[in-house]
């Protein structure tokens, strides 16, 4: 019987005769101490020394501490909210930006700790810790992907996506994007005139009441005197806004190499079908808009976005992308504003970087964040 005894049972039933064995007189002892060795088998000197014992105060096993709280976590939140929404690899990568500007405009005061904790935290762990309040800020919304004289086209060189071969900031991306509600009807709709810089992701976003080759014209005029750079070379889709003898002369009078993309290949013009939907979708949604006063407001959203989405948005530049039969692997560069790969580029002037930098430093990011939160509270509700 004794040796049937499981060590749990021998030490639980220690722990009940001992507590009586220490509270009894010698003779009660005696008897308790005859009936426990016959039940555990110990030897009798062992078994008085066990049942002496005092039981050690029970310990619990510490479990690992939370290196991120909920004061990290209400801090990330906020950051995330101020940041436009962005994932995780972008977010970290604006973390230490984003501290610095909303702690000297005030939105933010964070002790040294959850400061430290902020700038260590990886870009999965910022997903993680999200993940609740992502998926609820997101909840119900949709995502819909968006849609020539030849005599141009052939004079016209073409170039695909990988025939860039990291150029010098001002070679820029443009298309339209066409505010039609969904499916396209007749009538005149307004477009959103969109520029991506290709070595920064420098973005431009301008309105026009209808598609027309003027507009372009005058929005090129505009966007050169804006960029922190000078404007190399426009490559376009085949669109006859593009596509045409009063475009072609203007970039040939004023040295603007004019290149094109291939028909029906949207990647070729990856980076601004990028922005198309990044910036335009995501300040002004997939509703139809209309006539001058759309035109005008949509102007003014993005005249006070442009430096929010240039300075403060961080984005991803494919580095590598290698293909092992049907598996293809790409890698990418560390995320960074557009104003931060204008800064690390030599060809930028040092006084065009000194005046952006000090551009910088005056700009509170939520200011600018306000007219982008109204625009997608208005786009939900439409």
């Amino acid at each position: 019987m004794t040796r049937r005894l499981s060590m749990t049972t021998r030490r639980e039933l220690t722990e009940a005769v001992g507590e009586r064995y220490r509270r009894s007189d010698r003779n009660d002892k005696r008897q308790i101490l005859d009936e426990f060795v016959e039940l555990t088998g110990y030897h009798r000197k062992h078994a008085i020394r066990v049942l002496c014992r005092e039981p050690l105060p029970s310990r619990t096993k510490p479990g690992p501490q939370r290196r991120y709280d909920d004061e990290v976590r209400a801090a990330l939140i906020t950051l995330w909210e101020a940041a436009d929404r962005i994932c995780g690899k972008r977010l970290k990568a604006l973390i230490p930006t984003l501290i610095d500007s909303m702690t000297r405009h005030g939105h933010l005061a964070l002790s040294r700790s959850v400061r430290q904790r902020l700038n260590q935290i990886s870009a999965a762990t910022i997903d993680r810790l999200l993940r609740d309040v992502r998926d609820q800020a997101f909840a119900g919304q949709r995502r819909r992907s968006g849609g020539v004289g030849n005599a141009i086209r052939r004079a016209v060189p073409t170039r695909t996506f990988s025939d860039w071969n990291d150029p010098l900031p001002g070679y820029l991306e443009v298309d339209f994007v066409e505010h039609c509600g969904g499916t396209k009807i007749d009538g005149d709709f307004v477009h959103s005139f969109v520029m991506t810089d290709i070595a920064t992701g420098w973005t431009e976003c301008l309105v026009m009441p209808y598609r027309s080759g003027a507009f372009v014209l005058e929005h090129i005029e505009q966007v050169s005197r804006a960029l922190p750079f000078p404007l190399r070379g426009l490559d376009c889709d085949n669109d006859t806004a593009f596509m045409n003898e009063a475009v072609f002369d203007f970039c040939k009078a004023t040295g603007i190499e004019l290149t094109r993309s291939r028909a029906y290949r949207k990647n070729d013009q990856a980076w601004v079908e990028h922005k198309n939907g990044s910036v335009v979708r995501r300040l002004v949604g997939y509703g139809r808009l209309r006539g001058l006063e759309a035109t005008q407001t949509l102007a003014c959203l993005y005249e006070v976005s442009r430096l929010y989405i240039n300075f403060f948005q961080p984005s991803f530049k494919l580095k590598s992308k290698t293909r092992h039969g049907a598996r293809v692997t790409k890698r990418y560069d560390a995320p960074l504003t557009p104003l931060e790969r204008v800064l690390h580029s030599a060809s930028v002037p040092q006084a065009t970087k000194r005046r952006l930098r000090a551009q910088f430093r005056a700009l509170d990011p939520l200011d600018h964040l306000e007219p982008n939160a109204r625009s997608s509270a208005a786009r939900r509700a439409m």
